[in-house]
């Protein structure tokens, strides 16, 4: 690589797009390290995901941009799309490299090697028990070497070798500091997938073109306006959603003209759909300058139907109507499955975040849960341990009071929900729930998307899995037989009187689940057992004992 003394901003964009790329497409080799074999939102999607929200944000931006702009940018797009442990984790390495880089036009070496070990801090006090053999292993010792490198009067393109060669070496050591990843025969999935996007970085250092990795970008969601939040009316950036049809198309219209129109229209505006259909044209656009866009527009053919809104009288009335409205004190819950949804609804759930193991939603979507709640202080339920630290992060950002409870499954969050007293404080449901939570004891039975090691037990793909707390216990070839071989290890840890609930999932019919909590009552004739639909995927049962 040649010497290179400084990376500008329009060369940091495309080395975290870059990044974003290469990530996007080795997703799977990613996902297929994760230790625990059970389908769920692996790392590699997870991270990718929260890479994408980065890449969004980057795409916005005007050209000729800042560093400091472009890192910032970077910053709070992943921070808003992080999803799962990973995610969050990476998105807090972007946020100590930003911060550290500033307002900079350019990132010199010192500033390199200061944003990497800025953005390694920031991401272990973002985990209350940081663990050694993970991403931050890899991010700590990559960037522990290039902080020795850059003393030793080294350039930008040397400092990314050094940080390339010493964090691939970390990812290799790290079965050595995590046994679980030895035992299973792979390295830590997350400090690889920080390499895959720093390794994008290289790439682009390197003279690589960014349209040689990365994909078509999707196109962006129109929002409704029962998704607008209460955020400060200043916030938007673009104050009228102008929707209409261009019927009665000029004979000169074509493709390239429409093309044209299009990006015009981006360039004053966002939130841009046009759909080209026989004979008519759909706009949708955010912008300040409605007019304007039905003048460009009128070029084209005729207007039809037009629709102009003011958001940001929308928003201002939003805002009073949720004031007036206000609760004291609320939960949310992650859940799902229909069946599940509707427990929580029935204790009282203020939000149903849908998420789990198939998708673990984002610190935005948690976020945007806790201000529909409209409460001064706002009890969230993740019960899921990959959600949990985005839902701290979301609290974090919340403009209320909000209190995580560390749920790390459904029946854990069930049991919490229970014990949930709308009249008791926060600080008192707090104490309440967690302390319920804490005293079930909770298991799941599903199957294994790969093979693999676990605690000296091999697991085959399509074996079926009993999880006890979360730990892989039971491992074999039939449902029934799995389920009630985990209820004996459940049962014996609460042998008084137990009370157990089953819930089903969307797989499991009604007969079948009858058949198993017949065969389970009769085994356990002093067990209180109710058997509900949860409609889950993915997830035959879920047992609580308690």
């Amino acid at each position: 690589m040649a010497n290179i003394n400084s990376i500008s901003g329009a060369a940091l964009r495309d080395m975290f797009l870059m990044g974003a790329a290469l990530l996007e497409k080795n997703k799977a080799l990613i996902d297929s390290l994760n230790v625990f074999p059970v389908p769920d939102g692996d790392t590699g999607t997870n991270m990718s995901m929260t890479m994408q929200g980065a890449a969004k944000e980057l795409r916005s931006l005007a050209d000729n941009v800042s560093a400091g702009v472009v890192a910032k940018a970077a910053s709070i797009g992943s921070l808003k799309s992080a999803r799962g442990n990973s995610g969050v984790i990476l998105s807090q390495i972007f946020r100590g490299f930003s911060k550290e880089i500033g307002t900079s036009d350019e990132v010199t070496p010192e500033i390199f090697a200061k944003a990497l070990s800025n953005g390694t801090a920031s991401a272990y006090k973002a985990v209350m028990k940081p663990k050694e053999g993970t991403m931050l292993t890899v991010s700590r010792m990559l960037s522990e070497a290039v902080m020795t490198a850059y003393e030793k009067g080294a350039d930008i393109g040397k400092l990314v070798e050094v940080m390339i060669e010493s964090g691939d070496e970390a990812v290799k050591i790290t079965p050595e500091l995590l046994p679980v990843l030895k035992e299973a025969g792979v390295v830590d999935s997350g400090g690889k997938g920080l390499m895959t996007v720093l390794r994008g970085f290289k790439l682009v250092l390197d003279g690589e073109s960014i349209e040689d990795y990365e994909n078509v970008a999707p196109k962006e969601e129109i929002q409704s306006n029962a998704d607008i939040t209460l955020e400060d009316v200043n916030d938007i950036k673009f104050g009228y959603c102008t929707e209409f049809f261009i019927i009665h198309l000029s004979e000169s219209f074509s493709e390239k003209e429409l093309d044209a129109f299009r990006d015009k229209i981006m360039s004053i505006g966002d939130s841009v759909v046009v759909a080209h259909d026989t004979g008519f044209v759909k706009v949708h656009v955010h912008s300040n300058m409605p007019g304007k866009i039905l003048q460009l527009a009128m070029q084209l053919g005729e207007l039809d139907k037009i629709k102009i809104e003011n958001m940001r009288e929308q928003n201002r009335q939003l805002a009073e109507d949720m004031k007036k409205n206000e609760k004291e004190i609320a939960f949310i819950a992650v859940s799902s499955g229909s069946g599940i949804d509707a427990i929580f609804n029935d204790l009282g759930a203020s939000g149903i975040i849908s998420g789990g193991q198939t998708m673990n939603p984002s610190i935005e979507t948690i976020g945007n849960a806790i201000t529909r709640a409209n409460a001064r202080n706002v009890i969230v339920l993740p019960n899921n341990s990959n959600i949990i630290l985005a839902a701290q992060q979301a609290a974090e950002l919340a403009k209320c009071n909000v209190k995580v409870i560390p749920s790390r499954n459904i029946m854990q969050g069930i049991s919490a929900a229970i014990s949930y007293d709308e009249s008791a404080s926060a600080d008192e449901n707090e104490q309440y729930m967690t302390e319920a939570m804490e005293g079930v004891n909770s298991g799941s039975v599903t199957y294994a998307v790969r093979n693999t090691s676990y605690n000296g037990t091999h697991i085959e793909e399509g074996n079926l899995i009993g999880l006890l707390n979360n730990k892989i216990e039971v491992v074999g070839t039939d449902i029934e037989e799995v389920s009630l071989d985990l209820m004996r290890k459940l049962v014996a840890m609460q042998p008084d009187e137990p009370t157990v609930t089953v819930l089903y999932g969307e797989d499991v019919t009604e007969e079948a689940a009858n058949t198993f909590t017949e065969k389970l009552q009769a085994e356990f004739p002093d067990a209180e057992i109710t058997v509900q639909s949860g409609g889950q995927p993915l997830y035959y049962y879920l047992f609580s004992v308690e």
